[in-house]
């Protein structure tokens, strides 16, 4: 193999000088078409300053280099969450994980036990709880009043996107029927016309939010430097952070970096809501210019529909209960003048389009944008994508329309339709769910992510999950429409080089070359060829971002 220069130059093209760590005794693979193997890379001022052999390391260090021998470990390009909410969502995954709770009888014995431990007056709060743990029933309060012994419960669902409240948490909220929003949301209610404590979409769930106890903010910068810690012992090395529900954020994320290094390199797109006007969509503009070392506001989120359990995608068929045919933005031409806005002045979106409909009208948005801007090409995303007809998949490359997806959220369906979301959407939408590797034939850029706390942040379960189409570890379980599954190199260029590309870091990020930053993953296997189960358990030995080890395995 050729190799680089015998000692490193900084990036910039300065003075050669010796690195600051080397990474050697692995098996580098690349993603650079150049130089698509190494065996150690050399790293300067956050930067990869080189990439050679084993024989380059003596030529690249000094006394003050540190050497990691990785022991024969592969080393990939830093691992992107493509979508994930880990500010917000230390928030959202707060009291009881309800994940594992599987039917109504569960649900009962898991909230009686909490209970017990509540101090008088303290909210019961939980999160991850299944739509499918209520079978045919619909989601209501009176399943779960029994066992809250009269303490108030505000119980996040899986798809964060509804809750369940009990009647406590009602009258605290002052909830005593329907509410009217501008945005598609509904507080659930019965023919009598009292809620149900079935809270469908944010507007409705952000009710509660002020009669509900708030973490302080040391609470929140402690949970979340925990969490990323975390992230970043999984492997790690960024996300793409698709909300900034918190204001206070850039505040929250400088404060952590004047003292420390975020161990995991943020992204944030804040929010674009139905009724925003000129000067709403000029201050998403300037937000733009806010950033960290390891964090920056870069890009818009929107929604175009909902979720299929709760009702609210937007299909262009009905679904099973007749709902499902209206867009989350009561006006969708008012969307396409909002994305228009933001397009002429170069900021990025990402859209939340999970139904048909939401999909093609994502897609028409960018088409009338024509195709003579300088530089646009994959400024716009979707995510999400969980159903798709053919007609759409060709138009993601042609128009150049990212497509982010979430493997691992096809955990929450089954391969047989039984589930609640496969039921609502019918046989037919859900023979044809989550189409990654359509897109990926399609010629289009696929990122992968997670969704956290939607679904776990390991990216190693999003790597197998992408090749397996069922939960890693879990052979007896049957695969949701197996002729979706990405090869092993497919789904690591999902969190890698097409993460990069998704928001235009081609040139920076998702490559292991010279001059790329110091964004790096090292696993006890190689994620590409290693069978799919075995990436999902397989040791993160290191974790670097920007040059700095954010994670080491212990030896």
């Amino acid at each position: 193999m050729p190799s680089t220069p015998a000692t490193p130059s900084t990036p910039s093209g300065g003075p050669r000088t010796a690195a600051d760590t080397v990474l050697t005794g692995a098996r580098v693979r690349t993603l650079d078409p150049a130089r698509p193997w190494a065996e150690a890379v050399a790293v300067k001022d956050g930067r990869i300053a080189a990439v050679g052999d084993a024989a380059d390391v003596r030529h690249w260090r000094d006394a003050t280099t540190e050497v990691v021998d990785l022991a024969g470990a592969t080393l990939v390009p830093g691992l992107t969450d493509g979508h994930s909410h880990p500010v917000w969502g230390v928030e959202m995954a707060t009291g009881l994980d309800l994940t594992a709770v599987r039917d109504l009888d569960g649900l009962r014995t898991a909230l009686a036990t909490a209970v017990r431990t509540l101090p008088p007056g303290a909210w019961l709060t939980g999160w991850g709880l299944d739509h499918n743990v209520f079978g045919d029933r619909p989601v209501h309060r009176e399943s779960i009043e029994d066992a809250l012994a009269g303490a108030p419960a505000f119980l996040r669902l899986y798809d964060g996107h509804s809750a369940l409240a009990s009647g406590r948490a009602l009258d605290a909220a002052g909830i005593t029927g329907p509410r009217a929003f501008a945005q598609r949301a509904s507080v659930v209610c019965d023919d009598t016309g009292r809620p149900t404590g079935h809270l469908v979409e944010h507007a409705a769930m952000n009710l509660v939010r002020p009669a509900m106890p708030r973490p302080s903010a040391a609470d929140r910068r402690a949970r979340l430097l925990g969490l990323l810690r975390e992230m970043a012992a999984a492997g790690l090395t960024g996300a793409h952070v698709m909300d900034m529900e918190n204001e206070d954020t850039p505040e929250l994320l400088a404060a952590i970096e004047a003292d420390d290094h975020l161990p995991v390199r943020l992204r944030l797109a804040p929010w674009c809501m139905p009724g925003i006007d000129a000067d709403g969509l000029d201050h998403l503009v300037a937000l733009q210019r806010r950033a960290g070392r390891h964090w920056r506001i870069g890009g818009v989120k929107f929604f175009m529909d909902g979720t299929v359990e709760g009702g609210t995608a937007w299909l262009e068929r009905p679904d099973c209960h007749g709902q499902g045919t209206d867009a989350f933005w009561p006006d969708p031409a008012a969307y396409t003048h909002a994305v228009h806005h933001l397009d002429r002045a170069g900021v990025r979106t990402a859209t939340h389009a999970i139904g048909d409909a939401a999909v093609r009208h994502v897609l028409d948005t960018v088409e009338l944008l024509g195709t003579d801007r300088p530089g646009a090409r994959h400024r716009h995303r979707i995510e999400h994508i969980e159903t798709v007809p053919d007609s759409q998949l060709p138009r993601f490359a042609r128009l150049g329309v990212a497509a982010s997806m979430q493997p691992t959220h096809t955990h929450y369906t089954r391969a047989d339709h039984t589930d609640a979301w496969s039921r609502r959407v019918g046989a037919e939408r859900a023979g044809r769910a989550w189409r990654c590797r359509d897109l990926r034939d399609a010629g289009a850029v696929l990122v992968l992510g997670s969704d956290w706390p939607i679904a776990h942040h390991d990216p190693r379960q999003v790597l197998a999950t992408a090749r397996l189409r069922r939960p890693a570890g879990h052979p007896d379980t049957a695969p949701v429409t197996p002729d979706q599954a990405l090869t092993g190199l497919q789904a690591l260029e999902g969190l890698t080089s097409h993460a990069a590309r998704a928001v235009g870091e081609e040139s920076e990020a998702g490559r292991i070359a010279p001059g790329f930053r110091a964004d790096l993953t090292a696993l006890a296997v190689d994620p590409v060829t290693a069978p799919a189960d075995e990436v999902a358990t397989a040791p993160v030995l290191l974790t670097m971002t920007g040059g700095h080890l954010t994670h080491r395995a212990e030896r």
